[in-house]
């Protein structure tokens, strides 16, 4: 097994900003569109550079989906920023009229995603955006996992036409991935190769999985760990071929367990390649206040909860 280590955390919002700003200064047609949340979305360096390519749509985020949708039609390429519980949930009606039924290649880009957003608490802690951008049709979904990735990815969805929602976070998180890498869309990222259990993680969970790879190599388990950063579309391949070689799995994911990456998953082998699949998200629940890492660890959300769950899926397919 590979080991993973780091010398700096870093929220993975900063990695979008760092993205707009490298985008900012080679792509004359990207703009940026914002909720009255410059600061929270990174986004000081971008303005501070092209202050002509910057909107501010105040506290409308309705309006903010409409504009950018509009602004395709001139040749912009724009992203349309905000929380994610306010750049997907309030909005929903405009992004499947405007942005996806009207296929306009519009970039959602939202931050303060899933439990981690902390002690704001429930109202803003949406645990459902997944589900809701995977189902609409021509929608392209990501969930970066570090900043590097998060910069990465900004910089390749920006050459993408299509929609897209790109969803990233508040907390500071590990830096394990490469600098210089190729992100590519729809191309999943294997961390570590292993023969007993699959582990399909993706955002802030990829550094769990890594976490319980490590325990599992003590008790003897070799877990293959695989970064979905790219929920939708889902690398089917990657899945497929790891499941066939390890025969059990587990997703893991800040999200509903309902609706997102275990759903798309199981689907894959419901279809292609009975196996068992184990869940690590949140159960039918709300969220709640409270920092980061009481959150995850109340809500299952970390390296235990995968490593149960993996010990679990091995059983199954033992019995």
């Amino acid at each position: 097994m590979k080991k993973y280590t780091f010398t700096e955390k870093k929220d993975t919002r900063s990695g979008f900003g760092a993205g707009m700003q490298a985008l900012g200064q080679t792509n004359p047609n990207v703009v940026a569109l914002c909720a009255d949340l410059i600061g929270s979305l990174k986004l000081d360096a971008f303005i501070k550079e092209n202050p002509e390519r910057f909107f501010q749509t105040g506290i409308a985020e309705a309006n903010m989906i409409c504009i950018a949708a509009g602004l395709t039609i001139g040749g912009k390429i724009p992203f349309a920023t905000t929380f994610a519980n306010f750049g997907t949930g309030r909005v929903y009606d405009q992004i499947r009229q405007s942005v996806a039924y009207s296929d306009k290649n519009v970039k959602i880009a939202c931050s303060h995603a899933g439990l981690t957003l902390g002690e704001d608490g429930a109202t803003h802690q949406i645990l459902e955006d997944i589900g809701m951008m995977k189902m609409l049709p021509g929608m392209t979904v990501i969930n970066p996992c570090d900043y590097n990735q998060t910069k990465a990815a900004t910089i390749a969805v920006a050459e993408h036409v299509g929609p897209v929602y790109l969803r990233f976070g508040r907390p500071v998180v590990p830096i394990f991935t490469a600098p210089d890498q190729e992100f590519i869309i729809g191309k999943a990222w294997t961390v570590n190769e292993g023969k007993d259990v699959s582990i399909f993680a993706t955002g802030h969970l990829v550094w769990e999985a890594i976490l319980a790879g490590e325990i599992l190599a003590e008790k003897g388990i070799d877990a293959e760990i695989i970064n979905i950063h790219t929920i939708k579309p889902l690398d089917e391949e990657a899945v497929l071929a790891s499941v066939r070689k390890t025969g059990c799995a587990v997703s893991a994911e800040e999200h509903q367990i309902a609706g997102g990456l275990g759903d798309s998953i199981a689907q894959v082998l419901i279809k292609k390649h009975l196996a068992p699949l184990e869940y690590v998200g949140v159960e039918d629940s709300f969220g709640e206040s409270g920092t980061p890492a009481q959150l995850m660890e109340k809500y299952g959300l970390n390296a235990a909860s995968i490593v149960e769950k993996a010990l679990k899926a091995i059983a199954r397919k033992n019995s």
